[in-house]
């Protein structure tokens, strides 16, 4: 059985460190613990990671944040995944920092990345694991925000954290969403 887990942020050093680039950091982190690494591929970069019988194909869409539906659409179809078997990492401003949520569907939020998945595939009906980054920012600030780099406050926990939502992917191949949820959801 094959899943999509989709890291999402925006390519370039310029970003490596920002708060919008979680899904990258997420999906780094469990590839070095496998000893595993991502390489380039058409329209993203890809690595692929076997768990317990099931085919974990994770991708960095190369695309940048506001396009990463045709990244998602491009490797759902190529690998036939199916939609239920896609999971999608991404930041979120409603949560404060440190937060984990697990959604089975939704609406964007007015996250561009997750619009423009909506977008492309035409539903809503797709998991998503959402990383709290907080919202302490001045107002007309968001941007510059989000597309900061953590304080070192936030530093320092986000090893932990990202452990956390490493468990939580592994968790939702091996258990399903449901279960998923209720393990991880407001841990």
């Amino acid at each position: 059985m094959k899943y999509l887990i989709v890291g999402l942020g925006n390519i370039g050093a310029e970003y490596a460190d920002t708060r919008h680039n979680i899904g990258f950091v997420v999906v780094d982190r469990l590839a070095q613990a496998e000893g595993l690494s991502f390489v380039p591929d058409r329209y993203a970069s890809v690595c692929e990671y076997k768990l317990k019988g099931k085919t974990l194909v994770m991708i960095k869409p190369s695309t940048y944040m506001n396009l990463s539906g045709k990244a998602v659409n491009y490797w759902l179809q190529t690998e036939k995944i199916p939609v239920e078997n896609m999971l999608v990492i991404v930041d979120d401003l409603a949560l404060p920092f440190g937060a984990i949520r697990m959604k089975a569907s939704g609406s964007s939020a007015g996250h561009n990345g997750l619009e423009n998945i909506n977008e492309t595939l035409g539903h809503q009906n797709w998991s998503r694991l959402r990383f709290g980054i907080g919202s302490e920012f001045s107002k007309g600030k968001q941007v510059d925000y989000v597309l900061g780099q953590w304080n070192e406050t936030e530093r320092e926990a986000l090893t932990e954290r990202t452990d956390k939502m490493v468990d939580a992917i592994k968790s939702f191949a091996l258990m399903g969403m449901q279960k998923t949820m209720g393990f991880f959801n407001g841990k």
